[in-house]
């Protein structure tokens, strides 16, 4: 790697303008968007990346903050959070299809409460591209006989990940590290 930034590839540059062009942004708008998308520069570098999601409580954080650091320790692996891309974004729904667009796989870390990336498991599962690449950590908890403990929403989208072997179930912080193994 050199202390020079590589030009962002011509296939992020024209996905992040098709998805782009249906909305009215001003040229400011538009080149602070292509420069945080520039800052990802480790996405299209390493041969696999992992955008991840969740809740930004302190104590959720943490636990995000674990599965990135354990996922970047891969070999050639690239972790962050939607955070981690800066910019003034007003669209939150924006960022993160142009990020999920970028990236390899996209990891959900899912704990009852509160959720944290239900939104965004709406948009998992309603574009085929996103669901394909998607993985969820979910939290279990002991004693619970709820039907939905999630919510029947949320729990739909647990089964069509479980159906396809990307749910992977966790109780304890360092349950949640051994799961993210599970993720390719």
């Amino acid at each position: 790697m050199t202390n020079e930034s590589p030009p962002v590839p011509e296939e992020v540059l024209t996905s992040a303008t098709e998805r782009l062009e249906a909305d009215d942004l001003t040229l400011e708008e538009n080149e602070e968007l292509l420069r945080a998308l520039s800052e990802l520069t480790p996405i299209y570098e390493r041969e696999r990346s992992y955008f991840v999601l969740g809740n930004y409580d302190p104590e959720q954080r943490r636990r995000l903050e674990r599965v990135v650091d354990h996922l970047n320790g891969r070999p050639d692996a690239y972790a962050f959070e939607m955070s981690d891309v800066r910019g003034n974004w007003e669209n939150g729904i924006q960022k993160f299809c142009l990020i999920a667009d970028l990236v390899t796989h996209i990891v959900g870390v899912a704990e009852k409460e509160p959720s944290g990336f239900l939104v965004e498991q709406g948009l998992l599962v309603g574009t085929e591209e996103y669901f394909e690449k998607s993985y969820v950590l979910k939290r279990t908890y002991p004693n619970s006989d709820e039907k939905y403990p999630y919510g029947w929403m949320e729990d739909g989208v647990f089964e069509l990940l479980a159906a396809d072997d990307r749910l992977h179930e966790w109780r304890t912080e360092d349950e949640l590290v051994e799961t993210a193994e599970q993720v390719p």
